[in-house]
C-alpha cells in the first residue's frame, strides 16, 4: 500500500513538471509567476534600459483596474532594480521587444508591512494580474536622444500653431518683452493689483486645439466634459507676483484692472515649458486663457520712494560790455 502511495505521488510530482514545462511559467525570486505568451528573438531587457509598454492590470476576476490602452498610448519607464513585486521588475528581464506575457503578483507580498493601504477587493491570498505587451527596448542614451529630438520638432511647431490660432481668432494682441501675448476683452478703470496682492480669478484655459483642460467656472465644464470630481467652482485665489502660479498669469495679471476680463496667450517658456503638464498639456504648449479678475484684496504696499531731486547749475555768464543806443527820435527834416 505505501508503494502505491509513493507511485501515485510520483506520477502527480512527474505530471506537475510537464505541466510547468509545457506551461512555460517562471516564479521570479520576488514571487511573481510569469507566463510569456509570445516569445520573439532578441535581447532581453536590462538593468536601466528604457522600455515602451502596454499592459492592463486587473484581479483575478477580471475586473480591470488600469489599461494603457485605455490611456491611449504605451506607458515608457526606465528598468531599475526591484524595489516590490508588484513594480514587476524582477519580471521584466525574462521578456525581450514585441514580447507578451502574463505576469501574476501575490497581493500578500505587495502588501506585507502596510495592510493598512490594501484596498477591500483584493482579499489575502489573492493575486493581481498583468497583460504586458513590450513594444521596444531601448538603451538610455537612445531614449534621451528620442525625446530631444522629439521636443525640438514640437518646440519648432509651436511658433506656428500659436500664429495659426491668432489668425484663426482674428485677434489683435499685444507683445510684452518677455513673448506673452494679450488682449484686453473687457476694460476696467478700477485699480490695478500689485505684486503680493491676492486676487480673485475666473478662467478657462485651453491648448491652441481648442481642447479645454481646465475651469473654474462649473458650465463651461461641464460644456467641455471636464470631469472633476470634488471641485468647487468659484474664483480661485492667486497670490499674484510670487511664483505660486506659472510665469504667464503671475505676468499677465499684473497688466489687467480690477473687473476686467482678457485672453492670455501664453508661450511654453512661461508655461509649462518642455515638460507639459499630465495628458492634457504637451511639452511645449503655448496656452491660452480665458481670464477675469473679479477682484484684487490688496495687501499694504510701502509708500514708493519720492525720485530724487535733480540740482542743476546755472552758467555763469561774463557780463555783457554797455553799447550805445540809438536816439528813439525821428532826426528833423530841413
Amino acid at each position: 500500500m505505501m508503494k502505491k502511495f509513493a507511485l501515485i505521488t510520483l506520477l502527480f510530482f512527474t505530471a506537475g513538471i510537464c505541466a510547468n514545462a509545457q506551461d512555460n511559467t517562471v516564479k521570479t525570486p520576488k514571487g511573481a509567476l510569469v507566463k510569456v505568451v509570445a516569445s520573439n528573438p532578441g535581447d532581453k531587457i536590462k538593468l536601466s534600459d528604457v522600455i515602451t509598454f502596454d499592459v492592463v492590470q486587473k484581479t483575478e476576476k477580471d475586473s480591470v483596474l488600469f489599461s494603457s490602452y485605455a490611456l491611449g498610448h504605451p506607458l515608457k519607464i526606465q528598468v531599475q532594480q526591484c524595489q516590490n513585486v508588484g513594480d514587476l521588475m524582477d519580471a521584466l528581464p525574462l521578456l525581450a521587444a514585441k514580447d507578451s506575457a502574463y505576469i501574476k503578483v501575490p497581493t500578500d507580498s505587495i502588501f506585507k508591512d502596510h495592510e493598512d493601504q490594501r484596498p477591500p477587493f483584493l482579499k489575502k491570498g489573492s493575486w493581481l494580474v498583468f497583460n504586458v505587451k513590450i513594444d521596444k527596448i531601448q538603451s538610455l542614451q537612445q531614449a534621451m536622444d528620442e525625446k530631444n529630438a522629439a521636443g525640438e520638432k514640437m518646440k519648432a511647431s509651436e511658433a506656428a500653431d500659436r500664429d495659426k490660432y491668432i489668425a484663426a481668432h482674428k485677434l489683435i494682441v499685444k507683445t510684452t518683452p518677455s513673448g506673452l501675448k494679450y488682449v484686453v476683452t473687457q476694460p476696467s478703470l478700477k485699480p490695478k493689483p500689485l505684486t503680493g496682492d491676492t486676487l480673485l480669478v475666473n478662467y478657462i484655459g485651453r491648448t491652441t486645439n481648442e481642447k479645454v483642460f481646465d475651469s473654474s467656472i462649473e458650465s463651461e465644464a461641464q460644456k467641455a466634459g471636464l470631469n472633476q470630481p470634488g471641485r468647487k467652482y468659484e474664483p480661485i485665489q492667486v497670490i499674484v507676483g510670487t511664483g505660486s502660479v506659472i510665469k504667464g498669469w503671475d505676468e499677465g495679471l499684473l497688466l489687467l484692472n480690477e473687473g476686467s476680463k482678457a485672453k492670455l496667450i501664453i508661450p511654453s517658456n512661461l508655461g509649462y515649458g518642455p515638460e507639459g503638464a499630465g495628458e492634457d498639456i504637451p511639452p511645449y504648449s503655448t496656452l491660452v486663457f480665458d481670464v477675469e479678475l473679479v477682484k484684487v484684496k490688496p495687501i499694504k504696499h510701502a509708500a514708493p520712494k519720492p525720485a530724487p531731486k535733480k540740482t542743476t547749475t546755472k552758467k555763469r555768464t561774463s557780463p555783457k560790455a554797455s553799447t550805445p543806443q540809438k536816439s528813439k527820435v525821428a532826426p528833423n527834416k530841413s
